[in-house]
């Protein structure tokens, strides 16, 4: 309870509530949609913007914001050609967004002490304008999703559906795009690069296990995500590790022992009916 006086680690509970509520909403479309792949290649194609900014003294994390929704864009636009296949497309933008990263961060002036916790994450290091930045995003995920829920479920499960009943469904896969983009970006404190998606999809896969409708499976996400969040980083406190790596690596063990409980339930399920019907 002493860590509660310090106000990084305020800072800490704050950014990771507020990071679970964004995580958490988009999240549940990105699993519900399959877009995994493509959130992994937005992720990588951050690095450009955060080069670009090392490079010209801008925020990095501004420069990742508009690389990444930029990106994002464009693996939409691209997977929509008949042409381009979508995996090609997020390739390209992967690719391109590494090299750019790379390319800048080396030629960047100075030495650049940042570079590791953008790619590695250090969430005890996130700034009061972190978590401006994640509160906002999370209020207006809220809203949104809260306004066009029914909207965003019929695009997640069937956008030809969608579009028969003549819902916008390119212009709300835009801005779902953007969403996906920005809650990517504001993370990136938190986690890094290397492992931001694991916090879009291993809350929403554990929740996944206890229910199907949408609107649970994004309440129950939120709450696995936090719980993360603090077990992250109490581990972190306790063995002096990474705190990114130990939020993610609780995470997984969440899913695991969701998992095994889950077969556990179905077998056990087997035995009764088995015994009934000897019975």
């Amino acid at each position: 309870m002493d860590l509660l006086q310090y106000t990084f680690f305020q800072h800490a509970l704050l950014g990771s509530l507020f990071a679970s509520i964004a995580c958490g909403i988009i999240g549940t479309y990105i699993v519900t949609r399959r877009l995994v792949f493509i959130s992994g290649g937005i992720t990588h194609a951050s690095f450009g913007g955060i080069g670009i900014g090392l490079y010209t003294g801008i925020s990095p994390i501004l420069c990742a914001a508009v690389f990444s929704v930029l990106s994002a864009f464009g693996v939409e636009w691209l997977s929509k050609r008949s042409d381009m296949r979508e995996d090609s497309a997020i390739a390209v933008f992967w690719t391109f967004g590494m090299a750019i990263g790379i390319i800048f961060s080396f030629l960047a002036p100075g030495f650049t002490p940042d570079l590791s916790s953008f790619l590695f994450g250090n969430i005890l290091t996130i700034t009061q304008g972190d978590i401006i930045l994640l509160g906002v995003l999370s209020v207006v995920l809220v809203l949104f999703f809260a306004l066009f829920l029914r909207s965003i479920v019929a695009i997640a499960f069937d956008a030809d559906f969608a579009r028969s009943q003549r819902m916008p469904v390119t212009c709300f896969e835009y801005v779902l795009m953007m969403f996906i983009a920005l809650t990517i970006v504001s993370c990136l404190r938190m986690v890094g690069i290397v492992l931001v998606i694991s916090l879009l999809t291993l809350p929403q896969m554990t929740a996944n296990l206890f229910t199907y409708r949408f609107r649970h499976i994004i309440g129950l996400s939120i709450v696995i995500g936090y719980a993360s969040c603090l077990g992250g980083l109490f581990i972190s406190y306790a063995y002096q590790i990474p705190s990114g790596a130990s939020i993610i690596f609780v995470s997984i063990l969440f899913y695991a022992l969701a998992k095994i409980s889950r077969i556990c339930s179905a077998k056990k399920k087997k035995i009764n009916t088995f015994v009934k019907k000897l019975a």
